[in-house]
């Protein structure tokens, strides 16, 4: 449960005293007049003891003064990116919110013009700060921040979509954070469907029994080595209300194998520790589908999530197998730890099927992303350069960066095979990144795509205006794609490239 945003401007009879605030302002030298003097004495009395300036407080400094009210000062830099914006404020707040605060206040100072937008960003860190992920330790768990009191913003608006985002990504991590003996596929599909009741969404549960009649051999390959059964594709459907104009359709897709063992090619202990969050592609779209809703957005969305676990067993796919995709692909099983691009194939399959005006997948995919970028980016790739350019935009307006890879036909090369349509992957390991999504293009019928191969998902220390490892990376992105107006221009631009 997230913080409750307060936007009145002074405290209701009998609401507690604050104890802890953020003094935020854009940096212009010196400090802001509107600072109230006990304070700026205060404070100019901390610069000059540590020899600092007005703007060396970029990194933010502490004051508790007689009335056990700490402080923190920030002077936020003009001209700073957002994933900076963020990264700094998630570190200012940081020592607030380790106190585990009942009431936070947030006061504005300075010139009005640019207090909207720092607003904004304090409200979303704050937020997604301010309650902590699940945990299971015997100890007294961190309490959950209770309210966050907004001073000095000349408005609300924006508010709404800096509430929306964090929630949604706070969906994607304590989903992500859950152990695997927790969130397997039964009982994960068992949370959509009533997260699903609770928001209003339509749900479709494919289960094995239906994936078999459909023919959706390149998943249930995957599924086979699970004795549960309990694998499943779920379609989830967010309608907007009712206007004189058809909403545009989108579809979402995220992976969600919810422990992957890599099956018979078997990961060694430390690449299989942490597979329980194998699944974080289909808690970003919970979480945007989540966003949209709040945000009441004018589109149809539709959501697909693969829902499986790679386990090893007697009955486990095999390396040599060749599998039949719901598409009628056959497809060479080269290694069985590349589980994903053979769940989202038949995933979607299913979603182009509905011909939406875009298709958007999410998965933390491939090692090889990782090995390229790190974790403090994802990978993105577009079959439309336009996309591709709102794509990276995206990123950078959301603080959610992502680097766009090439996607070109010759390296189709290597997935040649001597006994099916393709391969699944090389043995080889170049460029698997691209390889991949070589081979998921191949299942999208040639409509508008991104596929975001999610290396920040985890990110240790945090990312950006996220302090946890877990990142919810992607609700933050997906949602100012969607909310883009340039993108229903893009969509209908080009042709598939």
């Amino acid at each position: 449960m997230l913080a409750k945003l307060d936007l009145s401007e002074r405290s209701g009879r009998g609401a507690p005293a604050p104890t802890h605030v953020l003094h935020l302002w854009a940096d212009t030298g010196s400090l802001p007049a509107d600072l109230p003097p006990v304070l700026a004495v205060a404070l100019a009395r901390v610069l000059d003891r540590r020899g600092l300036k007005p703007h060396d407080l970029d990194k933010g400094a502490s004051l508790t003064l007689d009335d056990g009210v700490l402080r923190m000062f920030v002077a936020v830099p003009v001209g700073r990116s957002a994933f900076e914006r963020q990264s700094l404020l998630c570190k200012a707040l940081a020592p607030l919110l380790a106190e585990s605060p009942k009431l936070l206040v947030i006061e504005l100072h300075g010139a009005l013009a640019p207090r909207a937008e720092l607003a904004r960003v304090a409200v979303y860190c704050a937020l997604v700060n301010g309650a902590p992920l699940p945990t299971r330790r015997s100890q007294k768990p961190a309490r959950a921040l209770g309210t966050i009191r907004l001073r000095g913003a000349p408005d609300a608006a924006g508010l709404a979509v800096a509430v929306a985002t964090a929630q949604g990504n706070f969906l994607a991590r304590e989903l992500t954070a859950l152990p695997p003996n927790e969130l397997d596929p039964g009982s994960y599909r068992k949370r959509v469907e009533a997260l699903a009741a609770a928001q209003g969404w339509g749900c479709k549960a494919y289960d094995t029994k239906a994936l078999e009649r459909l023919g959706a051999g390149a998943f249930l390959a995957v599924a086979r080595g699970s004795p549960r059964k309990d694998a499943a594709i779920l379609r989830l459907r967010y309608q907007p209300a009712r206007s004189r104009r058809a909403a545009p359709e989108v579809a979402l897709v995220g992976k969600g194998i919810c422990f992957d063992t890599g099956g018979h090619n078997l990961k060694p202990a430390r690449y299989m520790h942490g597979m329980h969050e194998d699944m974080n592609g289909s808690a970003v779209v919970l979480g945007l589908l989540s966003a949209a809703t709040q945000l009441r957005l004018p589109l149809a969305i539709t959501g697909w999530l693969a829902l499986a676990q790679n386990h090893i067993s007697p009955e486990a796919y095999k390396q040599n197998e060749v599998v039949r995709a719901l598409d009628g692909t056959t497809i060479e099983v080269v290694h069985t730890d590349a589980e994903g691009r053979m769940v989202l194939a038949d995933t979607l399959t299913l979603a182009a099927k509905e011909k939406p005006a875009l298709l958007v997948d999410f998965a933390t995919l491939t090692g090889s992303m990782i090995t390229a970028l790190g974790q403090r980016y994802a990978g993105v790739f577009a079959n439309r350069p336009e996309l591709a350019a709102l794509a990276v935009e995206a990123g950078w307006r959301s603080g959610e960066r992502v680097c766009s890879f090439p996607l070109d036909e010759d390296y189709d090369a290597a997935l040649e095979s001597k006994v099916a349509d393709v391969k699944q992957c090389t043995l080889e390991g170049e460029a698997d990144h691209i390889l991949a999504a070589r081979l998921l293009q191949r299942f999208v019928q040639g409509l508008p795509w991104l596929h975001v191969d999610l290396a920040a998902a985890n990110c240790k220390g945090g990312l950006g205006a996220v302090g946890t490892d877990i990142t919810g990376f992607g609700v933050g992105w997906g949602l100012g794609l969607l909310m883009d107006e340039r993108l229903g221009a893009a969509l209908a631009a080009t042709p598939p490239a």
